[in-house]
């Protein structure tokens, strides 16, 4: 746990953002993409604003890359998140950098089962509305996964470059974040998966979905991107020159 921990609160809301990974995709040369810079802020900081300026989140817990948890840490206090209560080391993949931050988390809050969001490090355009969603979600029904209608039909590609199947874009959905859930499910389900010798999850409503629990969609956007290409950087640099601009001209 980071020494600059807040006390405890019941019923905790609790964003989990991991970034373990260093984005090759990218062509950065070595700098994680989640410390890519637009206007001047990291990725990762555009990020946890949105969570850091959420009042029903009371905690944020951060997988990081080793050697970069220092600049982290350095980025955290001049931007002045606040919420922010554990940074712990990300793992090979994915799912352990996921992991890694939820047993940080339960060391600390097991005993009031919070609500744990799931989210990218580079999913920075996040709306608060979708944030609240998930936590009334999860309160109500256990879990919640943002999702956005699919623009365009989904095939279904076998090995050899043959098409299996097309399926109906109707009920096609392209899975978004955060992915919510109650923090004893989660992390049940990972314990499952580790025993498994599962290491390398798709996601968290994979791993949910495949030991028998029931997940629920939350519409989420479409510009709720996450930065993995150059291309996806352009689009993020886009999306927030339209934000800054509607706010010049009073749009919001």
């Amino acid at each position: 746990m980071w020494d600059e921990a807040q006390p405890t609160d019941h019923g905790a809301n609790v964003a989990v953002i991991f970034g373990g990974g260093v984005g090759r995709r990218m062509n950065n040369r070595g700098k994680p993409k989640q410390f890519l810079e637009l206007h001047q802020k990291p990725i990762i900081i555009h990020t946890l604003e949105q969570f850091e300026f959420h009042d029903q989140i009371d905690h944020i817990a951060i997988a990081c890359v080793e050697p970069w948890i220092g600049h982290l840490k350095r980025l955290i206090r001049r931007y002045e998140i606040s919420k922010v209560r554990w940074i712990v080391s990300g793992g090979e993949t994915g799912q352990a950098s996921i992991y890694n931050a939820l047993q940080a988390v339960e060391s600390d809050l097991g005993d009031v089962n919070p609500t744990v969001l799931i989210h990218d490090a580079v999913r920075p355009v996040i709306p608060a509305s979708t944030i609240s969603a998930n936590i009334e979600s999860v309160w109500e029904k256990g879990s919640g996964v943002t999702v956005a209608e699919a623009r365009e039909t989904i095939l279904i590609e076998d090995a050899d470059g043959s098409i299996r199947d097309v399926t109906e874009r109707s009920v096609t959905r392209v899975a978004k974040a955060p992915q919510s859930f109650r923090l004893s499910d989660i992390l049940a389900v990972h314990r499952q998966a580790l025993a498994e010798g599962i290491t390398d999850a798709i996601d968290s409503c994979s791993l949910m979905l495949r030991y028998g629990h029931r997940v629920w969609a939350i519409r989420g956007t479409h510009d709720n991107i996450k930065i993995t290409t150059p291309e996806d950087f352009y689009v993020f640099r886009a999306l927030a020159d339209l934000s800054e601009s509607s706010q010049i001209l009073g749009l919001q």
